[in-house]
């Protein structure tokens, strides 16, 4: 299955919760800016992930937002347009413990 590039945004109103989608999200992908990931999922994994935080969430408060920038071999890469510093991927190294 085909992996893709995600942008997760998030507004959510209360700090307990805020942390909560913070850490769960971190588990998903690598931290941008104060409330945007960038994630690399298979279609499975943005399932889990979406069901997770619809479980922390209040859906009347809070919101999440999933933008797909599309494949990460193809044009997902080239979707990000920074004004200021450079936006530069992560490299993805093995850890090997």
């Amino acid at each position: 299955m085909a992996r893709r590039i995600w942008i997760v945004s998030y507004d959510i109103a209360d700090p307990k919760r805020l942390r909560k989608v913070f850490l769960t999200l971190r588990g998903y992908g690598d931290h941008l800016q104060l409330s945007v990931f960038r994630c690399e999922l298979v279609e499975a994994e943005r399932i889990v992930l979406e069901s997770k935080l619809k479980k922390i969430i209040h859906h009347e408060e809070d919101q999440v937002l999933f933008a797909d920038l599309g494949l990460c071999d193809g044009r997902g890469d080239g979707t990000i347009h920074t004004l200021g510093r450079p936006y530069t991927p992560p490299e993805r190294t093995a850890l090997v413990v």
